[in-house]
Formats: structure tokens, C-alpha cells, sequence
């Protein structure tokens, strides 16, 4: 799954919840449950996202949505691989950006 998302500084919980297609409860859970999430928090509460975050939620999104991990088996996977596994999904984006711009093109023709 490639996020579209503008470039900011940082995106409300909303923003974010929309561009993965989940729910804002389900973002906040994951924010208790991985330690690797962070989001700056203003003096009413709200959430504020950093481009940082957003890596990390779409290794999360990857890893439980996409390829069936639990909660838990996530949380080792990234504990003990995560270099290996943010190499993996760094290989995975780019050969889906790739796949995308060739199916574009062949829309074209």
C-alpha cells in the first residue's frame, strides 16, 4: 500500500487515519501498543504526526494488515529485524511505485 500524503511537518490523526483507510481508533490503539510510534501531542490532546511516524505506521499497516501478523509477532518481528524488515519493505514500495507507473503507462496505450 503506497500513502499519499502532502508534504507537512505534521498531520492530524484524521489525515492519516484517511490516507491508510482505517479508522482513528485503530491508529491510536497501535500508538499505545508500539513503542516505535510518538506523536506529538498539543496542549488540547490532538495528535500531530511526523513524516518519521508515518514510516513507522506503514511498516506497522504492512506487517498486520498485509502480511497477517499478530499484534504481538509484530512487535518481536520488529524487535528483533527490523533493519532487515524496513530493508524489505523499502524493496517492496519501490517495486510497487515501479508496478504502478508501468500499469500507467500501459493505460495509455
Amino acid at each position: 500500500m503506497h500513502v499519499q500524503l502532502p508534504e507537512k511537518l505534521y498531520y492530524s490523526i484524521g489525515e492519516v487515519a484517511e490516507a491508510f483507510g482505517v479508522n482513528t481508533s485503530l491508529i491510536r490503539f497501535w500508538e499505545k501498543e508500539f513503542d516505535v510510534l510518538k506523536p506529538k501531542k498539543n496542549a488540547k490532546g490532538n495528535r500531530k504526526f511526523t513524516p518519521e511516524d508515518i514510516k513507522n505506521l506503514e511498516l506497522i499497516y504492512h506487517l498486520v494488515k498485509e502480511r497477517g501478523f499478530t499484534l504481538e509477532g509484530a512487535k518481536t518481528h520488529l524487535k528483533e529485524n527490523k533493519q532487515q524488515t524496513l530493508n524489505k519493505f523499502d524493496l517492496i514500495r519501490k517495486l510497487e511505485g515501479i508496478k504502478a507507473q508501468l500499469q500507467e503507462l500501459k493505460d495509455q496505450l
